[in-house]
């Protein structure tokens, strides 16, 4: 990857201070010029809860300064891992290279509206090296995930038929799809997901991500959604809904190739698939490819959920942890009304829970969860290289040592 110029490493660092603390406004304004311009970014790009609740914004914020952060504290690394993960998101949306002009003309016109006099030429000169550095190398992983795929751009989307609607849950549902289009089904690897697209009531295409929980080889693809109800601070979720109340058996729904960065990697190294609530479903996946090859190291399954009744996908997720030779399951329920003998009460602890030396450890669930669990992790000497996580929602950067 190119480095920064001398010039403006000096300039970004100087500046850093300011552009961070400014950050979040820059990112209002960025996308208030945003959809002003193209109003069906929002309405077919864009997820509009994450608009609503903010969330988006923080997520681009938080990217910004960290890339920022890497180039000048060490330009002679990469940061790979934030890198691969965007561009895994972008191409799961069928983003192409001539959307990041348009993105840089209004994110450098919302820089300055906000700094007005201290962008001076220097400075936004230095700040958009920093641009195109961020997005060139977004621009050629995302190229190189389209050709493995064999995706062309403007082709994301294939129709898919729902062939089995089963109800986990109350508020999750599994859908079993096949292609609708009679192509065969494209491979993916324990971990990733897949884009779904909808039509909603406004005429709005909205896209969701929804990790994949079948065996990787089967005759259909599967996902589960949980739907989201809202509250007072947060709107309910318009796709999970639509899914939930709309699309039944027979019914077709566009589908992009999966996508995903965290992919389980059978090393024959001890693992941990650490997941709560509906973040079980890629560990799902991993453990039908675990149990289908007879791994035969340590696989220690932990999660977390409300209640046993709430555990979407309980049934399998024991099931498939009992086919392991060395497998060994630690379920935690807020509410235990209900639960099986050995599983325990209130919020995930690995405390008593055997983490071998050479552990690779897989997470997955919202954010509270996943900085806990990996601060856990880290305070019991595991590496930070060796824990892997996959978080529903925007990422907002839970930290890398």
């Amino acid at each position: 990857m190119a480095r920064l110029s001398e010039k403006s490493a000096a300039t970004v660092r100087a500046t850093l201070p300011a552009v961070g603390a400014a950050i979040s406004e820059i990112s209002e304004r960025f996308y208030h010029r945003l959809f002003a311009a193209h109003p069906e970014l929002l309405r077919d790009l864009f997820n509009r809860g994450n608009q609503a609740d903010g969330t988006q914004r923080q997520a681009l914020a938080a990217a910004i300064a960290h890339f920022a952060t890497a180039l000048v504290e060490h330009p002679e690394q990469r940061p790979d891992a934030m890198l691969a993960r965007i561009a895994h998101k972008h191409a799961s949306l069928g983003i192409s290279p001539g959307q990041y002009e348009v993105v840089h003309t209004h994110l450098f016109a919302a820089i300055a509206e906000v700094l007005g006099d201290a962008v001076t030429e220097e400075v936004g000169a230095a700040w958009d090296e920093v641009y195109w550095l961020m997005a060139n190398a977004l621009i050629a992983i995302e190229q190189r995930l389209y050709a493995e795929r064999g995706v062309l751009l403007g082709d994301t989307w294939r129709p898919w038929e729902v062939v089995e609607r089963l109800r986990e849950t109350e508020d999750v549902v599994t859908f079993r799809l096949r292609p609708a289009d009679g192509r065969p089904l494209p491979d993916f690897g324990p971990g990733q997901y897949v884009s779904v697209r909808v039509e909603l009531p406004d005429g709005a295409r909205q896209i969701r991500q929804y990790s994949l929980s079948g065996a990787p080889g089967e005759a259909t693809r599967q996902f589960s959604v949980k739907r989201v109800r809202g509250d007072a601070g947060d709107p309910a979720g318009e796709v999970s809904g639509h899914l939930h109340d709309h699309v039944a058996e027979g019914a077709r729904v566009e589908l992009s190739a999966p996508y995903g960065d965290v992919v389980l990697r059978e090393e024959g190294a001890p693992l941990l698939l650490a997941s709560a609530g509906i973040g079980c479903t890629p560990m799902l996946a991993m453990l039908h490819r675990l149990a289908g090859s007879g791994y035969e190291a340590p696989v220690a399954v932990v999660h977390g959920d409300r209640s046993p009744a709430d555990h979407a996908l309980a049934a399998d997720h024991r099931a498939l942890t009992g086919k392991l030779p060395r497998g060994s399951a630690h379920f935690w329920y807020q509410d235990p009304q209900g639960a099986a003998y050995g599983d325990r009460s209130g919020r995930v602890d690995l405390g008593d829970v055997p983490l071998p030396d050479g552990l690779q450890a897989y997470l997955c669930g919202p954010l509270p969860f996943l900085r806990a669990v990996r601060t856990q992790l880290l305070e019991r000497g595991v590496p930070a290289s060796a824990v892997h996580y996959e978080v529903f929602g925007p990422d907002l950067w839970l930290g890398r040592d």
